[in-house]
Parts: C-alpha cells; structure tokens; sequence
C-alpha cells in the first residue's frame, strides 16, 4: 500500500480542491500537493522535477501529476507527460506492466471545473440560487464535454444565479464547492479516472 502521495497541480485552484475532498478518498494516507503559477509553469518545470524526485523517492511514495486537457490534444498532452517520466528514470502507471511505478499522469478533461459540473449537488449546496436543472440541459449534460471552457461555462451559470457579478473568482468557488464533493457519485469521466487511481494506490 502506498504510504504518501505527492502532488503537482498546475495552479492554486487546483490544490484547494484537491485539499477538500482527497481525504474521502485517500483516507489517511499522507499527501502532499505542489500547485504551479500555471499549465505552462507545470510542463515547464516537470522533467527537472522529477529528476529531483529520481534520487531520493521512497518506495511506498507515488507522484501523481494533474493538469487540465484546455483545448490540447489529450493524447499528445499525456505523452508529453509520459515522456518527462521517463526520462527522469520514474516507471508511470501507464508505462509499468507489473513493474512497480512511482508516477501517475492524469488530465482533468477539459478543466478543474468540469469535475464541479460533474457533482452538481455540490455546487447547488456552495450556491443554493444556482438553478438545479443545469445538467439536464444537453450543453451540461456531459461534464467533460462542455464546449467553450468549462470555467467559462461555470462562471455564466453562477453570475446569472447572482454569484461573482465581478467574474469568477476561481480559488473561492473551487474551496466553496469542493468541500461538498462526494467523490463516490461524481459523473464526470476524467474524475472518475482520477479517483480510482487512487483508490487502487491507498486500499
């Protein structure tokens, strides 16, 4: 069993929400989380992090790297991550067959925001005015799915609902919303993928 996880995230909004809900499904295994001033600060700065990790990380320690798919190509933005592993000497989860591995990669499609829409019942008890029918409309309907930028759609929703008539102030909404998160029922396929991963590693 995996005894502490490290996280490195691409920004501050990212490590707020993760900070709320990770322990619902990691229990209490230790962690750690790293944000980044941004996506291209993250891709950046992560071979040469990852050499440093390289030297020293313990057996029962995992990496697990997060960053949000945007409009990249989703398989090109794993390999790139892939890659920056593999060159530091890490094994990935993808890479590993039966092999022990210290790094996973995972891309939150399109955005952090897409795993809000995805649990709907959260953002409905951050924002009680918000309408509770936004995910039956087909634009919402599938939360990876969103076109246009899902913080973009998310900010939309919650000013029309009389939130942040300023705009979107992402680290308040992500610490608002996550701490409702049940991570068990969220419908979005890109959390899911991060969430079992996690569980696989901590049980």
């Amino acid at each position: 069993m995996v005894e502490h996880i490290e996280f490195l995230v691409e920004e501050p909004s990212m490590e707020v929400a993760l900070r709320q809900f990770l322990p619902r499904i990691i229990g209490g295994t230790s962690f750690a989380i790293y944000p980044h001033q941004c996506k291209e600060d993250l891709l950046n700065s992560l071979s040469n992090r990852l050499r440093g990790y390289s030297s020293w990380i313990p057996q029962g320690y995992r990496i697990v790297v997060v960053v949000d798919g945007d409009d990249d190509d989703c398989r090109e933005l794993k390999d790139k991550l892939e890659e920056a592993a593999r060159n530091a000497g890490l094994v990935t989860r993808s890479q590993s067959g039966r092999q022990v591995y210290q790094v996973v990669n995972r891309i939150a499609v399109e955005e952090l925001e897409a795993w809000f829409f995805g649990d709907w019942d959260a953002v409905l008890r951050a924002f009680p005015a918000v309408s509770p029918n936004v995910p039956n409309k087909q634009r919402y309907r599938d939360s990876d799915g969103i076109s246009g930028g899902t913080w973009e759609a998310l900010e939309r929703v919650l000013i029309r609902a009389g939130y942040f008539k300023t705009g979107l102030r992402k680290i308040e909404a992500a610490r608002s919303i996550a701490q409702h998160m049940d991570p068990a029922i969220n419908r979005s396929r890109s959390f899911q993928v991060f969430r079992d991963v996690l569980v696989e590693m901590t049980t």
